[in-house]
């Protein structure tokens, strides 16, 4: 049997985190699983994993703490003596819409910049001398916010601006020993969006998501995942990538019909 893979995965105990460590696992890869909050959840993230066939690391940290960063990839490297692959998933918001600006401040701002790209930044910095023996990749999980302009506040908009062109310009910069890309997905079926607006406002947006995009769904945290793990494992001539998983959301409305002539 070939020796497996190592891939760092941050905010992994749920949703697409949870979703991209059990799809690394089922293709080879050991696992180091990431959450401030959620212990109980990344555990059972960590046992599916090792029914996969993975080994496994469960560790507590903020990425915006750069120590944190720092000891999450030595106790990575340590365990498995090889670096492969990094997934830059955490991430918060605020649900605040378009036009509160009243709901925010410098400290909201601080904190979702914090951890959606000086969290990113730092994890990256902390895992490339170990990343470029290996010819290996990173994915920056983003949004189509930050391609479109829209979303749950103008901080994460703006703090996903910030990760997609910092994607682009560490593509540049990494080259050749390692790839680096990101995913920008639109509306994902996971719990993020029903504890942010609640269960109705969710079903409400949902539903127009679906009416209103060219392919009539939204994402799964198994759709995102499915990306991720292509470009962090696949795809070996493709760097500097905003993938786009948005239904063809930013496609726009479809064009007016014009009547033929009779």
């Amino acid at each position: 049997m070939s020796e497996r893979k190592a891939a760092i995965v941050t905010g992994s105990a749920t949703g697409v985190g949870a979703a991209t460590a059990l799809g690394l696992a089922r293709r080879g890869y050991d696992v180091l699983i990431n959450f401030s909050k959620s212990e109980q959840e990344a555990k059972e993230t960590a046992a599916a994993c090792r029914q996969a066939g993975a080994d496994t690391l469960v560790v507590q940290g903020d990425v915006a703490d750069a120590a944190a960063c720092r000891a999450m990839v030595e106790a990575a490297v340590t365990r498995w003596r090889r670096l492969d692959g990094l997934v830059n998933n955490a991430g918060i918001t605020t649900f605040a819409g378009s036009a509160n600006w009243d709901a925010l401040d410098a400290h909201v701002f601080q904190n979702i910049m914090g951890v959606n790209v000086i969290g990113a930044f730092q994890m990256v910095r902390a895992c490339v001398v170990h990343l470029k023996p290996r010819q290996g990749a990173i994915v920056n999980v983003s949004s189509i916010a930050g391609a479109l302009g829209i979303g749950s506040s103008l901080p994460y908009v703006a703090s996903k601006g910030a990760v997609n062109a910092m994607t682009l310009h560490m593509a540049r910069a990494l080259a050749p020993d390692i790839r680096v890309n990101a995913v920008c997905p639109g509306l994902i079926t996971t719990r993020w969006f029903k504890e942010g607006i609640g269960e109705q406002g969710y079903e409400g947006l949902k539903a127009a998501y679906e009416r209103s995009t060219p392919l009539r769904r939204a994402c799964t945290a198994e759709d995102v995942a499915e990306a991720v793990i292509w470009l962090l494992d696949a795809a070996r001539t493709v760097t500097g990538e905003l993938v786009l998983l948005d239904s063809g959301m930013h496609l726009g409305a479809p064009p007016t019909l014009v009547p033929a002539p009779v």
